[in-house]
């Protein structure tokens, strides 16, 4: 596979490829670090059959996120769904610093501010390892309740991935939105799957956004994504809530916004986000 991406990287860049190197990390894709005959260093990963759209939706995602110009986002250098690829800037490796995670905190509530058109996506395509629908929707209430946690229960009925009183209560829950969901709040501009393996520090400490499941949705469901498998610090999220504070009880609405990408988790896996996902279900009863 990896001559077979060069040739298109190559290709798709005007150059030839140097050597190439295979990058660990990813569950979803195979990824390497690339080094051109013209001196330039890219990342270009690769897929044995995705889905129809599958990177020209994560790079529409990229370029979208980059557009406010809030928080660092790789560029995009080259994208095809056939043959499958996506090259994008390299970057470089590097530490953090003690600004790390406030300009962090700072960078991800401008982004949010940038907002989004509508909850969805523009181009109604799906996102994430399930597919999950991104449908144009006018609240978040519309859009959380039927395009994720009904979507996601009929998903785990189907996989058998939770128990029959689970699924009862995540559409309970479903049903229940309007009293659980908390003020209403314009569409944000959302990374859509911020968990830490989803942010590399560069050079000068510098955060970038990477792998998004980019649509416009409650900025809560970033922040509660954040804290669902910690790799966040607290500077972080103090820097955030100063420039764009959070609407009261915030915290008790962590555990919904958590529920999505536990069932995921749960149908994908199994083990503790079974329980996990019943943790988040009582916590809304």
């Amino acid at each position: 596979m990896s001559s077979g991406l060069a040739a298109q990287v190559g290709d798709a860049l005007g150059t030839s490829v140097a050597a190439m190197a295979p990058l660990g990390g990813g569950d979803v894709a195979d990824s390497y670090r690339v080094d051109l005959s013209d001196g330039r260093a890219v990342f270009a990963k690769t897929k044995v059959d995705p889905v129809p759209g599958f990177f020209t939706t994560e790079a529409a995602g990229l370029v979208w996120l980059r557009e406010p110009g809030s928080v660092a986002v790789p560029e995009v250098l080259a994208v095809s769904d056939d043959p499958p690829f996506l090259i994008q800037e390299w970057i470089e490796p590097g530490y953090p610093t003690a600004a790390t995670e406030t300009e962090l905190g700072q960078s991800l509530a401008a982004l949010h501010r940038a907002g989004a058109p509508f909850f969805g996506r523009e181009d109604r395509r799906s996102t994430g390892s399930r597919g999950l629908p991104n449908e144009p929707a006018e609240t978040w209430n519309e859009f959380y309740a039927e395009q994720r946690l009904l979507v996601l229960a009929r998903l785990a009925r189907d996989a058998r991935a939770l128990p029959e009183s689970s699924i009862a209560d995540l559409e309970s829950v479903a049903a229940r939105i309007e009293a659980l969901a908390g003020p209403a709040e314009p569409p944000a501009r959302l990374h859509g799957d911020l968990w830490a393996g989803n942010r590399l520090i560069g050079r000068g400490g510098v955060s970038w956004l990477i792998d998004p499941a980019a649509f416009g949705g409650h900025r809560e469901f970033d922040l509660a994504m954040m804290r669902l498998f910690g790799g966040y610090g607290y500077d972080c999220f103090a820097a955030y809530e100063e420039a764009y504070p959070l609407a009261p009880g915030w915290m008790e609405r962590v555990p919904l916004h958590q529920l999505a990408p536990l069932v995921v988790h749960a149908i994908k896996f199994g083990g503790p986000y079974v329980a996990a996902t019943q943790q988040a279900l009582d916590a809304l009863r």
